[in-house]
């Protein structure tokens, strides 16, 4: 069952007496506990049967002591513990769930992980409740994601504006959302999302970001390069080296995958890493200026300059004039 499935079944009255959440991507667990929160009870009603406990400063037995009680003038109570994974003796809540109050929804939210297999507890849950289990979504997933989320507010975006988007904010959902409800509210009538909309609304440079970044070093183009790398000097927040190694690592590993696929043409590289055709346009370009050997020679230029850019094996070096070195290095011929 997914998260939407969940909230619908909530909006039209729908529940289960547990809901266990759990894993490394907090995104959901937050969006189903805040709707819990704030839409499951009326106002008047959550005054009195809405209890919100966080594992680190409760004990199991206050937990479900709230469980087992009855709603004041109402229906249905909600009871909420946030932060389960911190939760001492959490096995005693496994008691519960052989006789849950139906009156009663008891939300649990256990991030970070998931709840070991093995214990008695898990065991009970799989039967017994509702289990959400959340993963850190792929980076290749992310493009995919932020465009359903643009269409479910009723627009478009641009390859180009989506591919700015996501590569600067990377994998922080609750983020990719927020800077999307921005755009959809200053839009103005707007259906289409475009790089002067990213540039102006989420302060992406179109021409000095990441992505132009991975381009000019693509093509080959040191003049470009260094433009880019001059403006990134000035403007430290725009392109830091530890935002910058990591992505270029990517984009360098994905151009070795593509190159030992055999694929030559778009649809092909795509299949390969998969990725939507328009992204593996760069590739394609880059499979043309570089060798298999010279993508072998970038990926361990980038592995050693990020060493230094931690402070191994090298004297006080500013990080524009580490990554002035390294980009001259990749680029130019051995």
């Amino acid at each position: 069952m997914s998260t939407d499935q969940i909230i619908s079944d909530w909006k039209r009255g729908a529940f289960h007496p547990v809901y266990w959440l759990e894993g490394d991507e907090s995104y959901h667990i937050d969006k189903l506990t805040a709707f819990a929160e704030d839409h499951i009870l009326p106002a008047n009603e959550a005054e009195f049967n809405l209890s919100i406990f966080y594992g680190k400063d409760s004990k199991a037995e206050d937990i479900l002591n709230a469980c087992r009680r009855y709603p004041m003038f109402a229906e249905k109570q909600v009871v909420i513990l946030k932060e389960a994974q911190h939760l001492k003796e959490i096995d005693r809540l496994e008691s519960y769930l052989d006789n849950p109050l139906m009156s009663t929804i008891f939300i649990v939210a256990h991030k970070d992980k998931k709840l070991d297999g093995r214990g008695k507890l898990a065991k009970s849950l799989k039967s017994k409740a509702i289990v959400i289990t959340t993963k850190k979504m792929y980076d290749n997933e992310l493009p995919e994601w932020a465009s359903n989320m643009v269409r479910q507010k009723g627009l478009e975006i641009q390859p180009k504006a989506l591919y700015m988007l996501v590569d600067h904010i990377g994998n922080d959902l609750q983020r990719m959302e927020n800077e999307i409800e921005k755009l959809t509210v200053n839009l103005n009538g707007k259906k289409q999302i475009g790089e002067d909309d990213i540039e102006q609304y989420v302060g992406i440079s179109k021409e000095f970001n990441v992505f132009e970044l991975q381009a000019a070093l693509g093509n080959r183009d040191l003049p470009n390069t260094l433009k880019i790398l001059n403006y990134f000097a000035a403007n430290p927040k725009a392109g830091p080296i530890q935002l910058i190694l990591p992505t270029l690592y990517s984009f360098f590993s994905k151009l070795y995958i593509a190159a030992a696929s055999g694929a030559k043409d778009e649809y092909g590289i795509a299949a390969a890493l998969g990725i939507k055709a328009f992204f593996a346009k760069q590739y394609t370009q880059a499979m043309q200026r570089y060798s298999f050997n010279d993508i072998e020679k970038a990926l361990i230029l980038l592995n050693h300059y990020n060493l230094k850019s931690l402070g191994m094996g090298q004297v006080d070096t500013e990080d524009s004039s580490l990554m002035k070195e390294l980009a001259a290095k990749i680029i130019l011929p051995s």
